[in-house]
């Protein structure tokens, strides 16, 4: 694998304080938190899988608002049908457990994602597509970073990524680690690093010192080097996304 399966640390984090400017929507016959641009232009458009926290976390929302105050369409599909971890969960609650019997598969995934971009790609008009994976979500981000489908990546400490879906990749792929992760710890990276190296795509991976892994979502920002680290995570995704999916994008614009 190009990186491990989720673990304890992949449900520890910092809430963070702010009010969430999207709204909740269906798209693809999925919940999926939704966020417009300034311009409501849905011609860019993005898609964060998310950890294994889920949409409902203030977190991820408020990531999705950033990438549309950048000029992005973003939607955010519910990957756990309203079952997601708990941030920080309570004492008894054993993750790996959750794992085997309530994490979702690939077989129950795939439909979400292929049901997300296809009405992305219809009724919502949007020309080129990117996706973001946190952590869980970085998977898919491999698994449908192909011509078609997304046309450019990035993820932030990914976790479950087999060597060959990340082989199949046919997009330009953008990765965020952090410096202490055991999910994509050093060795993986490296695979990671010589998997791209053979393959005729752009990439890029940053190493973020003082971090953990889960820090480009839930990171503690009163820390200033986390803080830092978080703000350019985000920044390193939406120069990515500025390269290869505006610099692409058509104009059209669509009302959910």
């Amino acid at each position: 694998m190009a990186s491990n399966p989720v673990g304890a640390c992949c449900a520890v984090g910092v809430k963070h304080e702010g009010t969430a400017t999207g709204e909740f929507k269906q798209i693809g016959g999925v919940r999926t938190y939704v966020a417009y641009p300034k311009d409501k232009s849905t011609q860019n458009a993005i898609v964060i899988f998310t950890d294994i926290m889920g949409i409902d976390l203030i977190n991820v929302q408020l990531i999705a608002d950033q990438f549309a105050e950048s000029g992005y369409f973003v939607v955010v599909p519910d990957l756990f049908n309203g079952k997601p971890v708990p941030l920080n969960p309570p004492e008894g609650f054993d993750i790996m457990e959750w794992v085997r019997t309530e994490m979702p598969t690939v077989p129950i995934v795939d439909p979400i994602v292929e049901a997300t971009i296809k009405e992305l790609r219809g009724s919502l008009g949007s020309k080129k597509i990117g996706g973001v994976g946190y952590c869980f979500g970085g998977k898919y981000v491999c698994r449908w970073l192909k011509d078609g489908h997304l046309d450019a990546g990035y993820t932030a400490h990914p976790s479950f990524v087999d060597a060959e879906e990340l082989q199949g990749i046919t997009g330009p792929l953008s990765i965020a680690a952090a410096e202490t992760d055991e999910i994509f710890p050093t060795p993986k990276r490296r695979e990671t690093e010589d998997i791209l190296l053979k393959l005729s795509i752009p990439y890029q991976i940053s190493l973020f010192s003082d971090v953990e892994h889960g820090f480009a979502v839930r990171a503690d920002v009163s820390i200033p080097r986390v803080k830092f680290a978080k703000e350019q995570a985000f920044f390193q995704a939406i120069t990515w996304f500025d390269e290869y999916i505006k610099k692409a994008g058509g104009k059209t614009s669509a009302m959910l």
